[in-house]
Parts: structure tokens; C-alpha cells; sequence
């Protein structure tokens, strides 16, 4: 570790930072629609079972790889590693999916900065259904608009990193924190509070078996370990180079658990924004790109005074994304200062025109390049991009960082348990060694040969 590597400056910046990462488009887009198909309130306790029994583990050892070794993945593992094993070789692989997921994360982090604007400018508000739609589908074909406001995603985030961890990232991370919890509550309140919610609500928070039956208990059963894993950007280094930024004062379960609380928080807000407001209206929580960019700006337009809500709405958004964004910049940047050595400010510029380059394809897939459609008709690069990260890389990141702190061919079993317990606060279980050796391995393998099964059915 270099003297001058710098270090978070407060615990509320590593949990605040760690939770931004974790909190994204998979907390308010995703969690509510698959709420909705496999359950309701039933698939949401299955959910926060998994998260703890699943995804806090990894979340552990990540920060435990990170704060051992005091570098970004692409040296953690090999400070760590037994000499002459090869487990560093994941490294540039895990770097490499932090690329991938920028390259169609920020333009979607594009789409909803314009329809910010948008909506405070008044031109989303009094338009028709068909109208709404026309709008999304007139963004989609215009390549220069969505690289203009991509291009804006990407150099304001790259110039918040070249401020430095503590005057750049964690200053700006804090504040964006801080609204977007309180944008959410206000969001949430609103919905609630409208006529004809209360439907929505009680599907949301209500158990009910016969949505568990209908959707079939296996279906549920993995869709909810599904998103418990992915919401929480595991199995990338994401997480691991916050715990390369922080002191052995806590123990690393105690604040694992505190960033996987906050992220559930906004996760299940997002839920009472959702419901409520399609129930009151008469309309569903669709999948995809319609539910944000067609069915809300929908419900924004029958609203009483809608064009503040939508305003305040899609300001959330652009928080959650603009989080996520920021702090996955931050583990490429340190690739480049502990690994290569570039300067800060140098590898942002350097970044930031790569970054702006990268995300074309995805662009591109939605007008120029829409004929390519890898997986059938109505997919894009996007959706390729994406199976390649959340499906690929995502789960034999996580299986790999798992096997490295269980099996002693790796980091072992003790080393990682002495670094998870150093400080005051939560311990982790020594009991749960069983399962986290054998049991959470197998799931990721389950959900590695579940993902390219549903592709090659469907």
C-alpha cells in the first residue's frame, strides 16, 4: 500500500458511499415490478430473508478483501493470495465488468436527467397516453440527444471523482444521500395518501399465498434470491474498494448490515411510490423501460399538481443512478492509480472520453444498430451488455470472492474472519462456516445455469 492513498473520512461516508453503490435502477425499477409478478408482500419476506442469508455474506467479504489488502480488485486478490495460486487473475475481469456496466448504465442515467428537465420545463405535462409513449420512442431513435445527456452523466461524474475521495466523491455522495432519502419519503407519503391507493398498498404489504401459487413457489423462491444478489452490485470489487478506504474501528458485519438496511429502505419506498400511485390510477407496474419513461409520466399527467411530483420523482432517479455511477467511476479510477499508477485527475479525463466512447454501442442499439437483436425480436445491446454482466460476471465474481475467503487454497477461512471481526460492533458467525462454504456457492451456481437457460429457451 502507498503512503499517500487516501481514506474515507467519516463512517458515515463508507456507509453512505456503499449504499449508493448498492442503490440504483434495481432498487426502484426492478424491485417493485418483480414484487408485483411473484407476490406481493409474500415475495418480499422471502426477499429480505435471502438478503441476509445470501447477500450479506458477500458483502463482507468484499469489504473484508478490501481493507486487508488496502487496494482496489485489481491487486486485492494478489496481496492476499497464497504465492504461486492465480486467483489476482480475476482481477482485470472484475475491472473490465465495471466498464461493461458503465457502458449502459450511464445513457440510462441519461434517459432519466432529461426526463428531469423535462419535467421541470412543463413538456411531459397535459400530454396524452399515446403522447407519453411517442415521447420515449422519439428519445430511443435520436442518437445525439441520448449521447448529449450521456455525455453529461459521464463528465460530471468523472469530474466529482477528479476531486479527490474525500473534497469529490464522498462530499458529493453524502448530499445526493441525504435527498434522495428524503425526496423517497416525500414521494412515498404523496402516493400513499392518493384516492383509491389503498388496493396497491395492501398488495404491497399484505401476505397472500395464492400470488405465491399462481406464480409457482420455485419462481418466487429464485427470483427473490435473484434480486437480493443484484441489488447489491456483488461480485465486481464495487464494494471491495470502499473497504480498501476505511479504518479496522468496526467490525465489517455490523456495517454491512447497516448499508444492505439502507439500501432495502429505499428498495421498499420505491415500492410504496409504485403501487399505490398504479392503483389509484388503474394502470400496472410494467416491466422495462415503460414502467419509468411511459406508465409514471402517465400517472404524473392525471395527478394533481403531477408536474411537481414528476419533477421531484425523476430527481430521485437521477440521484439513485447518479450514486451508483460515481461510485463505480471511483473503483475504475483506483484501478488506474493503484495499479498504473496515472494521477487522479489525469485518469478521470482519460476515463471520461473512453467512457463517452464506450457507451455508443448501446446508443446505437436503439436506432442505427436496432437490427441487431441477440437474444430475438425486441432485444437490443442493451440487453446483451446487461446478460453479460448480471448473468456472467456478477455470479462468478461473487462465487470466486467466496471460495477465496472459505477454502485454504485461497485467502482461508481464518484470515477472513479475523479481518470481518477486527473493531467494535457485529460479529460474523462463526456457525454459519457450513453454509457459506457450501451452501452459497451452490446458489451461485444455481443462478449462473438458471441464466443462460432462460436465454437459450427463450
Amino acid at each position: 500500500m502507498e503512503s499517500q492513498r487516501e481514506t474515507l473520512s467519516s463512517r458515515l461516508g463508507f456507509i453512505l458511499l456503499s449504499a449508493g453503490c448498492a442503490i440504483g435502477l434495481g432498487n426502484v425499477w426492478r424491485f417493485p415490478y418483480i414484487t408485483g409478478t411473484y407476490g406481493g408482500a409474500t415475495f418480499v419476506l422471502i426477499y429480505l430473508l435471502f438478503l441476509v442469508i445470501f447477500g450479506l455474506p458477500i458483502m463482507v467479504m468484499e469489504f473484508a478483501i478490501g481493507r486487508a489488502s488496502r487496494q482496489n480488485i485489481g491487486l486485492a486478490l494478489k496481496t492476499l493470495e497464497p504465492p504461486g495460486t492465480q486467483w489476482h487473475r480475476y482481477g482485470p475481469f472484475a475491472i473490465a465488468a465495471n466498464y461493461l456496466l458503465m457502458m449502459y448504465y450511464t445513457p440510462i442515467s441519461g434517459w432519466l436527467l432529461s426526463y428531469f428537465f423535462h419535467s421541470v420545463d412543463g413538456s411531459l405535462s397535459h400530454l396524452s397516453s399515446a403522447e407519453v409513449s411517442t415521447s420515449f420512442t422519439s428519445m430511443l431513435s435520436d442518437p445525439w440527444s441520448m449521447l448529449a445527456w450521456t455525455s453529461v452523466v459521464i463528465i460530471l461524474g468523472f469530474f466529482i471523482n477528479s476531486r479527490g475521495l474525500q473534497k469529490g466523491v464522498e462530499s458529493i455522495t453524502k448530499v445526493m444521500m441525504v435527498c434522495l432519502l428524503l425526496l423517497i419519503i416525500l414521494l412515498a407519503v404523496n402516493s400513499m395518501f392518493l384516492e383509491g391507493g389503498s388496493e396497491g398498498i395492501a398488495f404491497y404489504l399484505k401476505p397472500n399465498l395464492s400470488h405465491i401459487r399462481q406464480a409457482g413457489l420455485f419462481n418466487v423462491v429464485f427470483a427473490a434470491m435473484n434480486q437480493a444478489f443484484f441489488t447489491l452490485s456483488l461480485g465486481i470489487g464495487s464494494m471491495e474498494i470502499f473497504g480498501s478506504y476505511i479504518g479496522k474501528e468496526r467490525s465489517l458485519t455490523g456495517e454491512a448490515t447497516r448499508v444492505i438496511i439502507l439500501d432495502t429502505a429505499v428498495a421498499l419506498l420505491a415500492g410504496l411510490i409504485i403501487f399505490p400511485a398504479c392503483s389509484a390510477f388503474g394502470v400496472k407496474a410494467d416491466a422495462g423501460p415503460s414502467l419509468l419513461f411511459i406508465t409514471l409520466p402517465n400517472i404524473f399527467s392525471q395527478m394533481p399538481a403531477g408536474r411537481f411530483w414528476g419533477s421531484l420523482f425523476f430527481l430521485f432517479m437521477s440521484f439513485a443512478a447518479f450514486s451508483t455511477v460515481i461510485a463505480v467511476f471511483e473503483n475504475i479510477i483506483s484501478y488506474w492509480i493503484d495499479v498504473r499508477h496515472v494521477p487522479r485527475k489525469r485518469a478521470c479525463r482519460n476515463n471520461a472520453i473512453a467512457m463517452v466512447l464506450l457507451s455508443l454501442p448501446c446508443i446505437l442499439g436503439f436506432n442505427a444498430w436496432s437490427g441487431f437483436t441477440p437474444f430475438g425480436a425486441g432485444t437490443g445491446v442493451l440487453d446483451l451488455e446487461d446478460f453479460i454482466v448480471s448473468s456472467t460476471l456478477l455470479p462468478i465474481g461473487s462465487l470466486l470472492f467466496c471460495l477465496f475467503c472459505t477454502r485454504k487454497i485461497g485467502w482461508g477461512w481464518d484470515n477472513f474472519l479475523q479481518e470481518a471481526d477486527q473493531g467494535t460492533g457485529l460479529k460474523f458467525p462463526r456457525w454459519a462456516r457450513f453454509w457459506v462454504r457450501w451452501g452459497i456457492p451452490a446458489l451461485f451456481v444455481v443462478i449462473f445455469i438458471k441464466g443462460y437457460l432462460d436465454i437459450l429457451v427463450h
